[in-house]
This record gives C-alpha cells, sequence and structure tokens, in this order.
C-alpha cells in the first residue's frame, strides 16, 4: 500500500511513517517543517525515519494549507490512502495565533479533502482531538457527546475539520475516519508538552508550572499504542451501507476516541517523573490556564470493538521511557 502521511516530521507523524514502512508500505510524507518548536528536531525525526524506512519513505517539504503547492508536490506521485496528521497543535499557543490555527487546520483540511476528492482515495483517517469536548462534565468522554462548546480555537479547528468532513462523506462519499487524540506522549514527544517542560525542569532543577494547583487529570497514551490503533483503522475503512457510525454518520464517516481509557492524575505523573529523573521536583503551584480543562478520560469502548484497540502501556512504563530518551537526545548521562 502507499500512503500520504501529512505532517511526516511530526511526533505521531514519524512513529506512524516508520511503522508502516517496517510491515511493508511505501510512503510519502510532506511537512512544512513550521518553527512552531524547534525544526532540528523535526529534522532529526525525519533521519530517524529515512534510515529505518530507506527507500520505502520519501519526504517532500510542503505546505498543505497552500493547495497550489500541494498540488505541485503529490503531481505524478500515486497513493491509496491518506493519513493526515499534520496541522497547528497546541491549545494555549491559539490564544495567540489565532490566524496560524485556521490556516493550517481549517484551510488544510479542506485542501485534504479536496485532494481525496479529486484522486478517488480508497480511504483518508485524519487527526481531530479530545479537546472537542470542552469542559465535558460526563466521563468518560463519549464520540456520541455533544461537542459544541469549545474551550479553545484549536478545539474549535478541529470540530471544523470533523464537520468538513462528514460533508464530504456525504456529498462524495469519500470514506474517512477522524481520531479525537487523547495527550499523546512518548519518545520523541513534542518540547512544548508537558514530558519534555517537567523533564528538563525537574533535572535542570527549577521549578515546574502546575496548573489548577494539581487538580487535573489527564488520559495520558502512550505514542506506541497510538500508532497502532491508527493502522488499525487505516487498514479498515467505515462501509458504505447506510449503517451509523461512532459519531452518527450513516455516510462512510467514523468517529474514534484513541485514547488510554485510564486518566492519570497530574501529581501522581509528577511522582513518576521524579523517580525516573531521580530527583524531586520544585513546584509552582498555579491557577488554570485559560483554555485548559481540568480532564480527559476516553471512552474508547467504539475503537476496541471495531478494531481491536486495546492499549497496553501504562503511565508508569512509558514516562520512565520517555525520560530515558530525553536524557540520551540531550546527551545527559
Amino acid at each position: 500500500m502507499r500512503v500520504l502521511v501529512t505532517g511526516a516530521a511530526g511526533f505521531i507523524g514519524s512513529a506512524l511513517t516508520e511503522r508502516l514502512a517496517a510491515r511493508g508500505d511505501r510512503v510519502l510524507g510532506i511537512d512544512n517543517l513550521v518553527p512552531y518548536y524547534d525544526p532540528a528536531l523535526k529534522e532529526a525525526r525525519l533521519a530517524r525515519v529515512a534510515q529505518a524506512a530507506d527507500d520505502a519513505f520519501a519526504f517532500r517539504h510542503c505546505d498543505f494549507a497552500d493547495m497550489d503547492a500541494l498540488s505541485a508536490t503529490v503531481e505524478g506521485e500515486d497513493f491509496d490512502r491518506i493519513v493526515h496528521l499534520g496541522a497547528q497543535p497546541g491549545v494555549r499557543y491559539s490564544l495567540e495565533n489565532p490566524h496560524a490555527y485556521v490556516r493550517a487546520n481549517v484551510m488544510g483540511h479542506l485542501n485534504l479533502l479536496e485532494l481525496a476528492r479529486a484522486r478517488r482515495t480508497e480511504h483518508m483517517v485524519y487527526a481531530s482531538s479530545s479537546s472537542v469536548y470542552g469542559g465535558n462534565d460526563k466521563v468518560p468522554f463519549s464520540v456520541d457527546d455533544r461537542v459544541d462548546h469549545p474551550y479553545s480555537l484549536y478545539a474549535a479547528t478541529k470540530k471544523s475539520d470533523e464537520l468538513m468532513s462528514e460533508t464530504y462523506a456525504h456529498l462524495y462519499r469519500l470514506p474517512q475516519t477522524g481520531l479525537r487524540f487523547f495527550t499523546v506522549y512518548g519518545p520523541w514527544g513534542r518540547p512544548d508538552m508537558m514530558p519534555w517542560i517537567f523533564t528538563g525542569k525537574i533535572l535542570n532543577g527549577e521549578p515546574i508550572p502546575v496548573f489548577n494547583h494539581g487538580e487535573m487529570s489527564r488520559d495520558f497514551t502512550y505514542i506506541d499504542d497510538i500508532v497502532t490503533g491508527i493502522v488499525a483503522c487505516l487498514d479498515a475503512p467505515p462501509k458504505d451501507d447506510g449503517s451509523a457510525k461512532p459519531g452518527g454518520s450513516v455516510a462512510p464517516h467514523a468517529l474514534y476516541n484513541i485514547g488510554n481509557n485510564r486518566p492519570e492524575r497530574l501529581m501522581d505523573v509528577i511522582a513518576i517523573l521524579e523517580e525516573a529523573c531521580g530527583r524531586k521536583a520544585e513546584l509552582e503551584m498555579l491557577p488554570m490556564q485559560q483554555g485548559d480543562v481540568p480532564r480527559t478520560y476516553a471512552d474508547i469502548d467504539a475503537l476496541a470493538r471495531d478494531h481491536g484497540y486495546a492499549p497496553t502501556t501504562p503511565a508508569g512504563e512509558g514516562f520512565p521511557r520517555f525520560v530515558d530518551w530525553y536524557r540520551e537526545y540531550h546527551g545527559l548521562h
């Protein structure tokens, strides 16, 4: 199978590309290497994938929010399926630079839909986010819950992506699967996320920012489990048979939560990181940040039922693996 992967230099995209190549698929990866965080990390991920995948992987520098650039990049390239993971990530940065989110996440998503429609792509799997649930009081979060009250523009753009995908599935019978990711972490993760920030500060003896005075919980999901779920979905497009799919669509469009189904208290995760780092953290207790939510908790029954999804990595194993990788990446011993 030939797969187009957007965001191939990103955390999830690079891990997925490596997995696909390892099982014999060929991947065309695109990424614009935007400096939202240090592009050197993205380049390092690409180098790692290129070494592992060899000629099963081809990379093209491309801004998929520019339709002309996207069309030119994929001209003459064949692919059967698309995994659209590229996006402007981050809840907090969306407060500072909202236009970047609409351009990358809304216009970019529309461009991939148009590409998939023109190519009659067999299946497009795309990244949504648990942030669409906003401050949902009902737990665990279900894909059948209303998601009309986002707490951030980032969340609003991801909800917009789901709506556009539903439209294309209805109008053009384009098979799609949307995945609402729940706090993905692990080796080669993002520098703007809690594991990286906390690990660096603990190792350097600096105070770590603990929002909502530690009264937070997250459904942390290890990268290997996430990739396993994406691949399972990619291999099984939703059927255009008129049946109701997870999320309620009767078009060939399914929505799934992809998480660990086990929320971890923030203070418990800090204790795991402290042990892995070999030193206590200095805590700076702070109020809740604007746009953030106090908890996330994924109901993964639909993904387990339809695709056999069963995460296997608990926080007590995953976070120490991240710390080990962080030390190695930064040359710390």
